[in-house]
This record gives C-alpha cells, structure tokens and sequence, in this order.
C-alpha cells in the first residue's frame, strides 16, 4: 500500500510539472503557437462560437479567445514567479539578517514585518494601482502590478524564514562551530543557508499562485493588466454574467485554466518541501 501511495505521488508530481512546462513552454512561444495576435479583430465575427477558425469562439470585439488565453499566459505564468522572487528576496533577507544581529535591531525589523503584516496589502495595491493614469502603456501596467506584488507580498514569507533562522541560530551544532572560532559569514554559508533554501523554496512555490490570483482579481476589477493586452484576469471578466454560461460555456476556459495551474503548483510543493 506504501509503494502504491509513493507511485501515485511521484505520478502527481510528475503529472504537475508536466502541466506547468507545457504552459510555460506555450506562453514563451505564443507568437507561432497562437492562431492570431491577440488584439487583431474580426469585425465579421464579433461573438462567435467555438469554430475551427476560432476553437473558443470570439469577444465583443471579433478577437480570437484562444489567442487572448494564450497571450495572458504569458503574463501569469512568466511575471508572478518573478514577483514571488522578489517577495522572497526580500523576506530572506530581512528574516536573516533579523535572526543574525543584534537584539534592538532584530526587534526593530521583527517589529517592521508585523506592522506590515497588519496593513490591508490587498486594498493598498488597488489603491496604488487606482492612483495610476487610465492611459498607462499595457507593459507598464504589466509591469508596475507585478512589481508592487512583489514589493507588498513578503512580510509573512519573512516571519516564516526569521523563525526558522533564529531556530537555526540556536541549534548545538552552530554554538558549537561558533565556539570553534567560525567567522559570521562561514557559519552563513556552512549552516544557516544550506537549511534555509528548502523554506526558501516552499514559500517561493506559495506566492506564485498566490500573485497569479492576486493579478487575476485586480484585473477583474479593471486594474490589472491594461487593454489590450490580455491577463487571465481580464479574461474572466467576461463572466460578470453568470447567465452567460448557459448559452457561452466555452468563456469559462481562463477560469479552467487558473484551476488548473493553481493546482499544479500547489502539487509540486511536497517535492519542494513545503508540506513537511
């Protein structure tokens, strides 16, 4: 039964990275994998159903909706784990170096992470995101949205790997080597980094789908990502209308899709450890 169960997750495992390399590999090569460009239009075919020129059919404005998925791609799949790498940077820095100086200033930053925490990151990046103009470049926006993820989303991911510091920093071996002459950055690179890279790794894992949703809600709002460049969130505004489904039900591929990855990433965090 053990054997089995080892079997069907090392298949799962395999199963999500799959999935993921595929997207991936889809959304870099979406100018020759794509039917269409993603803002060309057919003003002959507004609203069309599924067809084999247009497999999900059209929007309001006679563009082709695979194409859109397959562009939005792009933005997800490639700029949230740039954002999660960001937001990790940041909290492994401040959790490392909170844990390695002195009591005032571990406090201080301790201090820092929680008051960040308190703060409603959520509505700060839809007010920041509200404050720019409605006329901001399409890259620019793509830009500035995943950039102020990366920039709001450390403080927990910090808590997290300061814990882990600290309780690394107490461990017997390092008072040990600490006793034995080891230098500060010695003791870094032999024992605290080596032991830290796994949580590093988990939490990494955890903001990617975290800011892909993050990104989808703020384009659903009309915040995200600008027209006409696609984002899965831009993409599901098309289901404002529950109703919709009941005569459209190709429209709900970009929420299929988010499922989809988000349960992929979420299946590769065993291997990553970051259910242990």
């Amino acid at each position: 039964m053990a054997a089995e169960g080892s079997t069907g997750v090392k298949l799962s495992l395999r199963l999500a990275r799959g999935t993921l390399l595929i997207l991936a590999g889809v959304s870099l090569t979406a100018e020759w994998v794509a039917p269409h460009h993603y803002a060309e239009q057919f003003r002959e075919a507004i609203n069309e159903p599924p067809s084999w020129r247009f497999p999900l059919g059209t929007d309001g404005l006679g563009r082709d909706r695979l194409s859109r998925l397959i562009y939005g791609a792009r933005v997800s799949l490639l700029l949230a784990p740039l954002a999660a790498g960001l937001a990790t940077s940041l909290a492994g820095f401040i959790g490392i170096a909170s844990s390695l100086s002195g009591p005032w200033l571990e406090r201080l930053l301790l201090v820092s992470t929680d008051l960040w925490m308190t703060l409603p990151w959520v509505f700060l990046l839809l007010t920041a995101r509200a404050l720019l103009p409605l006329d901001t470049e399409p890259f620019a926006s793509v830009t500035i949205t995943f950039l102020l993820l990366g920039l709001l989303g450390w403080p927990a991911t910090a808590r997290i790997v300061a814990a882990r510091a600290q309780q690394i920093s107490q461990a017997t071996y390092l008072l040990q080597a600490r006793a034995c002459g080891e230098r500060r950055h010695q003791l870094w690179f032999r024992h605290v980094w080596p032991n830290l890279r796994p949580v590093l790794l988990a939490q990494f894992w955890v903001l990617v789908p975290a800011f892909i949703l993050a990104e989808a809600n703020l384009s659903f709002l009309g915040l995200g990502v600008s027209e006409p460049l696609p984002s899965w969130g831009s993409l599901l505004r098309d289901l404002e209308n529950p109703g919709a489904l009941w005569t459209q039900p190709w429209i709900a591929a970009p929420a299929v899709v988010v499922v989809i990855v988000i349960a992929c990433l979420h299946g590769v965090l065993p291997e990553t450890g970051g259910r242990q």
